[in-house]
C-alpha cells in the first residue's frame, strides 16, 4: 500500500490505464492495462495499492513551495494543454511565480529556481535577451540585446532574460568627472544622441551619480585642474561649443580657475607658473605666428625675437614661445664672456662689467686645441701631470691663463696675423680670435722630443740635464751626464717686442740647445785621449762649449742668437765608460790610485803615532819626578802638623775637663731648681683637680636626688589619679542603687541574725567608747561561724 500524506506527491512508473469514469481498463484476462514507458504523478489521496507492473519512482516527496520574489523556470517536454487552457509545445519555457505551491506534471520539467535580484540605490541590473522578446517595459528586444534596469527594488528576470551583471554608479564630485566613450550610436539617459566612438564628460553639473549605460564605455576618471592666481595653463586641441576638438589650436587659461579637461584636450607642459622677473632678469621671446603684442601694441611676425625685462610678471600668449630666461651676468675686472651678434655673426668679448644679452645676441663657445684644453684643465705649467688638478672650463667664458712668475706666454691673433707676448706674473685673456702658442719641449735623459707640453716658457735661471755619448781619440766610448744652467736674455718689461718674440722662434729650445752642446762636446772629446780627458774633463768640456778667447781662457757663457738663450754653466755629474774593457781599465787605475793613496796615508799615520808615543813617554817621566818632589814636601808638612796637634791635645785636655766639671755642676743646680718648681706646680694642679672633682660629684648627687624625688612625686600623683579614676569608674560601673543595696545588706543581715538569737539588741562598752552594734553582731556571727 502506498500512502501519500497531505502536500506530498509521488511518481508512478508504468501506471494503469483508466477510463473516463475512473474505472480500470482491463484486457480479456481481466488484467489492468499499463502505460508502458510512461509516468504518472499522484497527489494526496486515500492509501492505494500498486498494480502489477506499476513501480514507485524515488520517494514520496513534498510539494515544492515557491517563495515570494522567486519563480520556477519550467520547460515543456511534450505537447499538452495546461490547466489555464494554454497549449504548450515541446521546448516552450515559462515561469511559475511565487508565492505559491507548484504541483508537478509529467509534461513539465523544472529547469531552475530563479530568485529576484535586489537593485539598490545607485545600482542597475544589466540584462541580456536570450531570444527575441518584449521586456517588462513593453519594449521589444532582439536576441543578444542588452539593457539596464535602473528602478530600485526586487527584480525577477523574465524567462527570456539573462542577468549579466550588477552595475554600480560612479559618484561624481566637484573635483571628479567621468570620461565616457560611446560603443555605438544611441541616446543616453539625458536624451542626447551619441555617435559611435564619441567621447564626452559627465560632471556633477549633469548628475551627482552616473550609471554607465550598456553602450557607454568608462574611459577613466578625470580630476579637476585647479589654477591659482600665480599659475596658467595652455590647453591643446580645445573643445568648441559643439563638443568637437579644434585640432592644432591652443587656448590659454589663467588662474584663478578650476576646470575639467574634456576628451581630446591636454595640457602643454602641464600647469605652469607665472614668470616672475626681478630687475636683473629677462625673457627671450619668439613669435610663432602673426599677432599684435598687447603690452606695447606692436605687430609681431613669425620668427621675431624680443625680450621682456623685469621687474614684472609675465604670462606668454599662445602665439609666443619662450626661448630662454636670461639674467644679468656679473663680471669682475678679470672675467669676461664671448658674445656673438646673430645678425652680423661678429664675436666680441665683454670684460669687467655686468652684462645682459640682447635679443640678437647669444653666448659663444670658444673651442681650443685639445692640448691647450688639457693644459688649461690641469692648470699645469709643465709636462709633469702628477697630482694635476683638473678643472672643467666654461667655454662661453673668456679664456684666462695665470702666467707664473718669470715666464712668457705668446698669444696669436689669426684675424690680424699678429702675436703678442705677455710676461708673468700676469693674467692672460684671449680674444675671440686669439689662441695660445703651444710649446712642445724635449725631456727625459737623454732628451726625447715632445715630452713636455706647456703654454708658457719659463725664463730661468734654471738647469737642464742631458746624457751625451762621446768617444776619445783612443776609441774609448764614454757616457757623460751633463747639467746646464740657462736663462733667456730678454727685457721683461716688453719694451723690445722683437726680442720678446724671439723667445718663441725656436719651438723646442731645450732639444735644440742640448743637441748643439752635445755636438761641441763630442767634437772636443774626439781629439783628446782617455787619460787626458779623465784628468781634465771639466776644463775640456767648458772650453768646447763656451769657446776660448785670445788668451786661451774659456768664455763665461754661450748665447744662442736665434732665441737669446744663454748657457752660463756646465756641471759634469757623472762619467761612465760604455765599453767593458775601458770600464775595467778605469776601474783598475782607480783601484791602484786608491791603494797608493791608502799606503801613503798608513805610513804617515804610523810615523805620527811613533812621534806622539815618544812625546808622551817624556811627559810621563817628567810628571813622575814632579809628583815625587811634591810628595816629599807634603810629608814634611804632615810631620809638622802632627807635632803641633800633640801639643794642642795635651793642653786642651786639662782645660776641657775642668770646664766640663763646672758646667756639670751648674746644670745639676739648675735642674734641681726646675724640679722643685715643677713639683709645686704639680701639687697645686692636683689639689685644684680634686676640689673640682668633689664639687662636680656633689652637684651631680644633688641633681640626681632632685630628679629621683620629682620622679617619685610624679609617680605618686599619677597613682592617685589612677586610683581616683579607677574608683570613679567602679562606682559608675556598679551604680548608685547597687551601692545603696550593698550598704543596707550588712545591717539588715545582722538584725536578722540577732533576731534569730532572740535578742533585740546588745551593747558592750567600758563607759569610755561606744561599740557599734553592727560590728559587734558581725563579730559574733564571725565567731560563731569559726567555732562551728
Amino acid at each position: 500500500m502506498a500512502m501519500i500524506p497531505p502536500r506530498h506527491y509521488c511518481v508512478i512508473a508504468n501506471p494503469v490505464i483508466r477510463k473516463e469514469d475512473g474505472s480500470l481498463d482491463v484486457d480479456a484476462d481481466n488484467n489492468p492495462r499499463l502505460k508502458h514507458g510512461d509516468e504518472e504523478i499522484r497527489g494526496e489521496q486515500e492509501p492505494f495499492p500498486l498494480y502489477p507492473g506499476e513501480s514507485l519512482v524515488g520517494k514520496i516527496s513534498p510539494l515544492q513551495v515557491v517563495a515570494a520574489n522567486a519563480a520556477l523556470r519550467l520547460r515543456c517536454i511534450r505537447d499538452f494543454t495546461d490547466k489555464t487552457e494554454v497549449e504548450r509545445q515541446a521546448g516552450d519555457e515559462w515561469l511559475f511565480h511565487g508565492p505559491g505551491t507548484y504541483y508537478p506534471a509529467v509534461e513539465v520539467q523544472v529547469v531552475e529556481i530563479i530568485k529576484s535580484t535586489i537593485i539598490k540605490e545607485n545600482q542597475a541590473l544589466k540584462l541580456r535577451a536570450r531570444r527575441k522578446m518584449v521586456d517588462s517595459h513593453e519594449i521589444e528586444r532582439q536576441a543578444g540585446e542588452e539593457w539596464l534596469i535602473r528602478t530600485p527594488g526586487a527584480y525577477l528576470p523574465g524567462v527570456d532574460e539573462e542577468v549579466v551583471d550588477q552595475v554600480r554608479a560612479h559618484v561624481l564630485t566637484d573635483k571628479k568627472a567621468l570620461h565616457l566613450r560611446s560603443k555605438r550610436t544611441f541616446k543616453d539617459v539625458q536624451g542626447v544622441e551619441r555617435k559611435a566612438g564619441q567621447e564626452w564628460l559627465v560632471t556633477i553639473a549633469d548628475a551627482e551619480t552616473h550609471i554607465p549605460d550598456v553602450y557607454e564605455e568608462v574611459v577613466g576618471e578625470v580630476r579637476i585642474t585647479t589654477l591659482n592666481n600665480r599659475q596658467y595653463a595652455v590647453v591643446l586641441d580645445p573643445v568648441d561649443e559643439n563638443g568637437n576638438n579644434k585640432l592644432g589650436k591652443k587656448e590659454l587659461v589663467k588662474g584663478e580657475r578650476s576646470f575639467f579637461l574634456r576628451p581630446g584636450e591636454r595640457l602643454e607642459n602641464g600647469i605652469q607658473h607665472v614668470h616672475v622677473l626681478d630687475g636683473e632678469e629677462a625673457l627671450l621671446l619668439r613669435a610663432k605666428e602673426n599677432f599684435t603684442d598687447a603690452s606695447d601694441d606692436t605687430q609681431r611676425k613669425p620668427g621675431d625675437k624680443w625680450m621682456i625685462t623685469g621687474p614684472c610678471d609675465y604670462i606668454p600668449p599662445i602665439e609666443v614661445e619662450i626661448l630662454e630666461k636670461r639674467r644679468v651676468i656679473p663680471l669682475d675686472e678679470n672675467e669676461g664672456i664671448y658674445v656673438r651678434d646673430l645678425n652680423t655673426g661678429k664675436v666680441r668679448s665683454v670684460i669687467g662689467e655686468a652684462y645682459m644679452l640682447k635679443s640678437n645676441e647669444e653666448l659663444w663657445e670658444k673651442e681650443l686645441p685639445d692640448g691647450v684644453e688639457e693644459l688649461l684643465q690641469q692648470r699645469e705649467y709643465s709636462g709633469n701631470k702628477a697630482g694635476a688638478r683638473k678643472q672643467e672650463r666654461e667655454k662661453t667664458r673668456v679664456v684666462t691663463y695665470r702666467a707664473p712668475h718669470n715666464s712668457a706666454v705668446q698669444v696669436y691673433d689669426y684675424t690680424s696675423n699678429q702675436s703678442r707676448v705677455q710676461f708673468g706674473p700676469d693674467l692672460v685673456m684671449l680674444g675671440p680670435d686669439e689662441h695660445f702658442t703651444l710649446i712642445s719641449l724635449s725631456g727625459g735623459k737623454p732628451k726625447r722630443q715632445d715630452v713636455i707640453k706647456s703654454i708658457c716658457v719659463l725664463l730661468g735661471p734654471d738647469f737642464m740635464t742631458d746624457i751625451v755619448t762621446v768617444e776619445t781619440s783612443d776609441h774609448a766610448r764614454l757616457s757623460l751626464q751633463l747639467a746646464y744652467n740657462w736663462h733667456f736674455d730678454v727685457d721683461k718689461s716688453g719694451a723690445d717686442e722683437e726680442a720678446s718674440v724671439k723667445i718663441f722662434s725656436v719651438p723646442d729650445f731645450v732639444g735644440d740647445a742640448c743637441k748643439s752642446i752635445a755636438s761641441r762636446v763630442r767634437g772636443a772629446v774626439a781629439s783628446t785621449s782617455f787619460d787626458d780627458f779623465h784628468k781634465q774633463s771639466a776644463e775640456c768640456i767648458r772650453c768646447a762649449v763656451f769657446g776660448t778667447d785670445a788668451d786661451g781662457v774659456a768664455r763665461p757663457h754661450l748665447k744662442f742668437a736665434a732665441n737669446n738663450l744663454v748657457i752660463t754653466g756646465i756641471d759634469i755629474q757623472s762619467v761612465e765608460p760604455i765599453d767593458q774593457r775601458t770600464r775595467d781599465s778605469l776601474q783598475k787605475s782607480v783601484q791602484l790610485a786608491i791603494e797608493i793613496t791608502t799606503k801613503s796615508q798608513e805610513a804617515t799615520a804610523r810615523h805620527d803615532a811613533q812621534r806622539k808615543e815618544q812625546e808622551a813617554r817624556g811627559k810621563l817621566e817628567r810628571q813622575k819626578i814632579n809628583d815625587e818632589s811634591e810628595a816629599e814636601e807634603a810629608r814634611k808638612q804632615l810631620l809638622t802638623l802632627q807635632a803641633q796637634s800633640a801639643a794642642v791635645e795635651s793642653t786642651g785636655h786639662a782645660a776641657a775637663e775642668a770646664k766640663a766639671r763646672a758646667e756639670a755642676a751648674k746644670i745639676e743646680g739648675e735642674a734641681a731648681v726646675q724640679q722643685a718648681t715643677l713639683r709645686a706646680e704639680a701639687s697645686k694642679i692636683k689639689s685644684q683637680a680634686e676640689l673640682e672633682q668633689t664639687k662636680k660629684r656633689q652637684l651631680a648627687e644633688i641633681t640626681h636626688q632632685n630628679q629621683i624625688n620629682n620622679l617619685e612625686l610624679s609617680k605618686a600623683q599619677k597613682l592617685a589619679e589612677i586610683e581616683a579614676a579607677k574608683f570613679a569608674e567602679i562606682v559608675e560601673a556598679i551604680g548608685a542603687e547597687t551601692i545603696q543595696q550593698i550598704a543596707r545588706a550588712g545591717p539588715e543581715m545582722q538584725a536578722k541574725l540577732l533576731g534569730g538569737l532572740g535578742l533585740k539588741g546588745i551593747m558592750i562598752t567600758d563607759g569610755n567608747s561606744p561599740i557599734n552594734m553592727f560590728n559587734t553582731a558581725k563579730g559574733l556571727i564571725g565567731g560563731g561561724m569559726s567555732t562551728e
